[in-house]
């Protein structure tokens, strides 16, 4: 079966890069102009001076007790049915910069950037959330956009490595440095989903060693939204200073939250509106809150999938969250609150078929709608033959049908990240398929990496190619 991509965001993701350079542009215009009106007036400011006064210019300078805060935020899909992602970070991104004056030269985005701009948007430049009625999305600065949204580039940002795309702008740390990490998209066993390539447990393993080797950061705080989250950190040392709150563990989709039958899209992802909605609520008490005060008020908010905590459990999770996401700005942004919505939810695994049979439902013209009819049989059937392969190459691998049931039954651990990390490259090969462009296939590959606890990876591929070949 070929890959078949869904949704509209070529055309539009470009059209958003050049109105996001334009936008660009013209701020560099503009500090240029008010830098040489001080020249002309007599002062005597570096353009560093600009340019932090501009970063800033909603708050101070946040800073940690002795270092400072780095943000790093992805929003790691792209089509119109995953409007949620790029709506979540944007939301966080105003919060941070508005409220809780952290500066813009701190905060590091990767965002596809095909939303605003989409053809299905009735509002263009515009992206809302589910908690407000007001624009989330104007003045976001957007470092890393399109394909430059990609594995890559994200673990050489946060590292600190030099990037040759976008805005080059990386995480500088130093050993008193706080670093935040939300990371917003699909996910599955050991995986992060990026619009093009897969961030695999073994790769993130490696650059968070390294970073804690090389003293790159005093602690770190990262709030992962996606399905079998979990899966990523259940195996990470509470000896390196990092904390992870997830909104899944690692058996588990996370959820879509409230439609809005207008755009035909979901607004948000439910942990994600509860973490962000009670960070508001105690606003702007960050400092009265801690992180493991937040993490016990955020699971008892989510119910649809099981919020989970790893890593530092002891240390980080005393910590107030303004230690993390900055102490209030000098201005702070007035959120008005639209009327409430409900707090309908999905899996987030199924968003994408119930995004196309929603057109279908809307649609009036039958040649729009038998081309949808022809895309959700596509998917169906797809969806259909990964779960054939997956259960095919585990009895091969097994020996026993009985023996695929039992471990099926196995709560997922990760112990060997390099053979799931080949075994995942090697089935999304052979049979065609990803995560971004089918996020559905996310509910069989628990079986697949669990394979990895008691086979060698040799023989797990070896079925992989026969049974992928075969169906």
């Amino acid at each position: 079966v070929s890959t078949q991509s869904t949704g509209s965001s070529g055309i539009n993701a470009e059209y958003g890069k050049q109105w996001y350079q334009r936008r660009v542009r013209d701020t560099m215009l503009r500090l240029l102009s008010l830098f040489l009106l001080g020249i002309a007036l007599g002062h005597s400011y570096h353009i560093d001076d600009w340019l932090t006064k501009f970063s800033a210019e909603e708050g101070n300078e946040n800073k940690a007790a002795e270092g400072k805060i780095w943000v790093v935020l992805v929003a790691g899909s792209n089509g119109w049915y995953n409007y949620r992602h790029q709506s979540d970070v944007c939301h966080i991104y105003q919060l941070l910069v508005r409220n809780h004056a952290i500066p813009r030269t701190n905060i590091v985005t990767m965002m596809y950037n095909d939303i605003a701009y989409n053809r299905d948007n009735p509002t263009p430049g515009t992206i809302i959330n589910a908690l407000h009625a007001s624009d989330v999305y104007e003045g976001v600065m957007i470092d890393y956009m399109g394909e430059d949204v990609n594995p890559k580039v994200f673990l050489d940002v946060l590292a600190g490595k030099y990037v040759s795309k976008g805005s080059r702008k990386v995480v500088k740390s130093t050993e008193d440095d706080i670093i935040f990490v939300n990371f917003v998209d699909h996910g599955g066993p050991g995986i992060l989903a990026f619009p093009s390539g897969e961030l695999h447990k073994a790769d993130l393993d490696s650059t968070m060693n390294q970073m804690f080797e090389g003293a790159r950061y005093k602690q770190m705080l990262m709030y992962i939204e996606a399905c079998y989250s979990g899966s990523m950190f259940t195996k990470m040392s509470d000896k390196m200073g990092i904390t992870a709150h997830t909104a899944a563990n690692a058996d588990e989709s996370s959820y879509a939250c409230v439609m809005d039958d207008d755009l035909n899209t979901y607004l948000g992802d439910c942990w994600s509106l509860n973490w962000m909605n009670n960070t508001e609520t105690i606003a702007p008490g960050w400092n009265k809150e801690t992180v493991g005060q937040q993490y016990q008020i955020v699971k008892k908010m989510t119910t649809q999938s099981h919020a989970m905590l790893y890593g530092d459990l002891t240390t980080i999770p005393n910590e107030p969250l303004s230690t993390f996401l900055g102490t209030p700005g000098e201005k702070r942004w007035k959120m008005e609150m639209g009327e409430p919505r409900e707090m309908k939810s999905i899996q987030s695994q199924d968003v994408m078929v119930d995004w196309l049979r929603r057109k279908l439902a809307k649609e009036n013209n039958e040649e729009a709608a038998e081309e949808l009819r022809r895309q959700i049989k596509f998917h169906e059937d797809k969806e259909r033959h990964v779960e054939k392969a997956i259960n095919a190459i585990a009895e091969d691998v097994l020996g026993a049908v009985d023996a695929v049931s039992s471990l099926k039954q196995v709560p997922l651990v990760i112990n060997h990240a390099e053979c799931n990390k080949n075994v995942m490259t090697g089935f999304f090969s052979a049979c065609h398929t990803r995560i971004q462009e089918h996020p559905y296939i996310t509910k069989y590959l628990n079986t697949l990496a669990k394979l990895c606890n008691v086979y060698s990876e040799d023989h797990i591929l070896a079925s992989v190619a026969r049974f992928c070949n075969a169906n």
